[in-house]
């Protein structure tokens, strides 16, 4: 007859010589301290305390600038700001896209007329520039085009005229070379495979390339914005009412010149933080072929963060 072995729990305790029954105690995690960041944050508060108390005792009368903000000159000259600044923004994409596959291309002649494009508009300041096309009418006082178009050069180049073209034909040079980058960061072999498909290099370039280096073209492309919306402050030279301008008229009139650039800065601190923010989610997207995960959002972040400092205060 045999006996029945009936297997129980397994024996966890400590077993042989010296082996204690005393059970193992949980550990406990103690957060570090991080003395350094506290010390860090208290410098920066301070400064920047003292920096809004240093301004407020200033002599700048901060109901004319909450009076100001919303005026209707104000808001038009913000208007014309985001208005050139989009449209000088589509003229560079266009310009730059052309010149770069130029400046790519096999053609001597077409390259060497779009590196000397670049190097021009590269090579000189916007504001003369600006002030160039303002004074056209000196070396072309008319505009002479035969049947097709004739007209006066000073009648031409309104303000708006002379804004559009300074500020596009000057980020076309820059937008060149962006592009110019992001078609050369796409691999050979897919160029190769869509010629063996029987596709022209217009249509590989415009189906293959293109969409493939928009990952590499976004993001400088994004600066390049925010960066023409500040430099679009310049056109006020040749006249164009921008919001500078606008602020300007106001500050001399009213004799408020200090409170109205700050009703300038807080506008173009506005636009610079809203495409900044679209900026953001525009290259998360063109980003979902290339990582595995996506960044998170600032929202996400900021959920995190709420959240570890929950565990911390949870932890002590």
């Amino acid at each position: 007859m045999t006996d029945k072995i009936h297997k129980g729990p397994a024996d966890t305790s400590p077993s042989g010589p010296g082996a204690s029954s005393t059970p193992f105690e949980a550990i406990k995690a103690i957060p570090v301290r991080h003395y350094g960041r506290w010390i860090s944050a208290v410098v920066v508060v301070v400064a920047l305390g003292w920096l809004v108390f240093a301004f407020s005792q200033g002599d700048v009368i901060w109901g004319t600038v909450g009076d100001k903000l919303f005026d209707p000159e104000v808001l038009k000259g913000l208007w014309r700001t985001v208005l050139i600044s989009v449209l000088s923004m589509l003229l560079g994409l266009v310009l730059g896209v052309l010149f770069a596959v130029m400046r790519l291309s096999k053609n001597p002649v077409t390259g060497g007329v779009a590196w000397l494009y670049i190097w021009f508009f590269r090579g000189t300041p916007v504001y003369v520039q600006l002030l160039m096309w303002f004074s056209l009418s000196l070396i072309f006082p008319v505009i002479d085009l035969g049947p097709i178009y004739k007209e006066n050069t000073v009648e031409l180049m309104t303000p708006f005229v002379v804004a559009l073209l300074g500020l596009g034909l000057n980020e076309g040079a820059y937008m060149a070379e962006i592009v110019r980058a992001g078609i050369q960061s796409v691999d050979e072999g897919q160029t190769e495979a869509s010629h063996a498909l029987g596709m022209t290099s217009t249509q590989t370039m415009r189906r293959v390339v293109l969409p493939q280096a928009m990952r590499v073209i976004i993001p400088p492309t994004g600066n390049e914005f925010i960066n023409l919306l500040k430099t679009s402050s310049l056109v006020s030279a040749v006249q164009y009412v921008d919001l500078l301008r606008a602020t300007s008229n106001i500050g001399t009139t009213a004799g408020a010149i200090m409170e109205m650039y700050f009703v300038a800065s807080i506008w173009y601190l506005a636009l610079t933080s809203v495409f900044s923010v679209g900026q953001y989610y525009l290259e998360r997207r063109y980003a979902r072929g290339s990582l595995r995960s996506l960044p998170p959002t600032p929202l996400q972040r900021l959920r995190a963060n709420l959240n570890l400092f929950r565990r911390t205060e949870v932890a002590r």
